[in-house]
């Protein structure tokens, strides 16, 4: 019996000591030779708090414009720029930041004025001005997939991610 106690405590011991320091969030650059602003992976180390936030869609850019319009939403640009404003501030409320981001998925939905298929340049012009930043250098592992369509029509983008904070 006192050998099982005696194990029993080395064990919870072992459980309870504090990390000589916590182990850190890796992103892996992403292969090629031009710079993205998307990380190839991110490694998230045990112990960390993990956030999986829900997607978000865009406030309309024209409130007085005919409801669903292209001048109601905006282009792909100004509906990701509305987006990731809102998701920026979501995370802050939380204590957190875009720093903390290591996945974000995007749906686009097809953009009637670039024949129906997703305007892939203007979301990066938005999300651009946010990751891979000097201000903000810490880029997620994305994926950017397109739709047949959002929760509302004329809706082109919703973005969702996930963050990380390493243990204390």
């Amino acid at each position: 019996m006192k050998t099982i106690v005696a194990a029993f405590l080395a064990t919870a011991s072992l459980v309870s000591l504090p990390a000589a320091h916590a182990a850190e969030i890796v992103r892996y650059e992403n292969a090629g030779t031009t710079p993205s602003p998307i990380a190839r992976a991110v490694e998230v180390p045990a112990g960390s708090k993990l956030v999986f936030h829900s997607g978000l869609t865009p406030s309309p850019a024209d409130p007085k414009a005919t409801q669903n319009s292209p001048q109601y939403w905006g282009s792909t640009k100004t509906q990701s720029l509305s987006v990731l404003s809102k998701l920026q501030d979501s995370v802050k409320s939380m204590g957190l930041s875009f720093a903390d981001v290591v996945k974000m998925t995007v749906f686009l939905a097809g953009d009637p004025a670039t024949g129906g298929r997703m305007d892939f340049a203007g979301f990066m012009e938005a999300y651009s001005q946010y990751f891979g930043t000097k201000e903000q250098p810490n880029r997620p592992a994305r994926s950017t997939v397109q739709v047949a369509n959002l929760v509302q029509p004329g809706m082109l983008v919703e973005i969702e991610v996930i963050l990380a904070k390493p243990a204390p």
